[in-house]
């Protein structure tokens, strides 16, 4: 059974820098549509983690703990990819001057 390992610390180590690389990218060209690329791909893994632990048979018990620490990542990954996603749309919203998808974290980001 074949699992993206997210508790390998090699391979953590690439995905959290080709995510921030993606953040940075959407930030400077100011596009929020590159800032969801990561989170539609974390919220794909976590989906692909959870059909793989539900369909996880007796042979392969032993990576279950493995499972559950991954789904606890992407979970982790997608709230902060989710905060950059709308952090990067109220950049675009503010370049173009139009109204941001949510304004509701307004005061969190007059804070930063």
């Amino acid at each position: 059974m074949f699992i993206f390992d997210l508790t390998n610390p090699l391979t953590l180590l690439l995905v959290v820098l080709a995510t921030a690389l993606l953040i940075f990218l959407g930030q400077e060209i100011k596009r929020s549509s590159v800032a969801i690329i990561p989170l539609i791909a974390f919220l794909a893994l976590l989906i692909i983690h959870v059909v793989q632990v539900s369909t996880l048979t007796e042979e392969f018990a032993n990576l279950a703990s493995t499972i559950y620490k991954c789904i606890a990542i992407d979970f982790l990954f997608v709230l902060v990819t989710f905060f950059c996603y709308l952090w990067v749309d109220d950049l675009e919203a503010k370049k173009n001057n139009i109204k941001s998808i949510d304004n509701s974290l307004d005061w969190f980001w007059k804070e930063i």
